[in-house]
Formats: C-alpha cells, sequence, structure tokens
C-alpha cells in the first residue's frame, strides 16, 4: 500500500511544474479558508486549531474538510493525527464555489498541512507525509 500511495504521489508531483508557486488565501472572519479546484469538482474547508464560534475540529484541530462532486459524492477529512478519513455521499453536499480558486501547479501551506493543486488533481498531506489525502474525478484515495 506504501508504495502505491508514494507512486500515486509522484505521478501527480510529475504533472506540476518545476517552480511551483505558493499561493495565499485570506481567511474569513471565522478563521476558516474555503478554496475550490479550477475544475469545480473539489472544495476544501481548512479550519485552524481550536475551531470556531461555532464548528470545533475532532482533535481540536486544525482540520481540512474537502468534498468532490462527481463521479461519486466524496468527503475526506485529514486531522493532525492519524489517517484522513472518508464519508461516501456525506449529507450536506454543498460543495463547491467560492473566490479562492487553488490555480494548478500551485502550493499552499496551512498550519498542519501542505496541499498542491494540479490537473491530475488535489494531493494535501501533513508535514510528515504520513497522513493526506489525493482527490479527483479518477481518484479517492486517503491514508
Amino acid at each position: 500500500m506504501r508504495l502505491l500511495l508514494a507512486v500515486l504521489t509522484l505521478f501527480v508531483l510529475a504533472a506540476l511544474p518545476v517552480a511551483a508557486k505558493e499561493q495565499k488565501f485570506v481567511a474569513q472572519e471565522n478563521g476558516q479558508i474555503t478554496f475550490t479546484m479550477p475544475s469545480g469538482n473539489v472544495g476544501c474547508i481548512y479550519t485552524p486549531k481550536g475551531g470556531t464560534d461555532i464548528y470545533a475540529p475532532k482533535d481540536g484541530g486544525p482540520e481540512l474538510s474537502c468534498d468532490r462532486i462527481a463521479p461519486k459524492y466524496v468527503n475526506i477529512t485529514l486531522g493532525p493525527k492519524g489517517p484522513a478519513v472518508l464519508t461516501e455521499n456525506p449529507g450536506e453536499q454543498a460543495c463547491c464555489s467560492g473566490d479562492n480558486v487553488f490555480a494548478y501547479g500551485n502550493t499552499v501551506t496551512f498550519d498542519g498541512f501542505i496541499c498542491s493543486s494540479s490537473s491530475a488533481g488535489l494531493i494535501c498531506e501533513t508535514p510528515d507525509k504520513q497522513h493526506g489525502l489525493c482527490l479527483s474525478r479518477t481518484r479517492t484515495l486517503h491514508y
């Protein structure tokens, strides 16, 4: 399984330009950051450590929750410890819109996560690369 993850990660990273640009997103008043992929098929919400006035992440956060619309609606939630959690057909299904578009070829660093965007999909991992997610139309990977 680790070998498969490594191969998939290398495949997606190979699709990134040599000099990936660090993209910055402005947090909402509550501290959360939302972003979508250029395809409009994948979107994420980053919640900082400690949560917000109305939402507290499991384990206190930080937390990254990403939805994919098609071909099948899924949510993958990545916390500060342990593997990402896949939820198939979650009830809320309010993805994916907003002004923060995560441009292909860019990376973004949140407190506790590093994400890369490419036409092959979205990859987000913990800094130690032990846990993460990969979402695209053709892939749903969580570890």
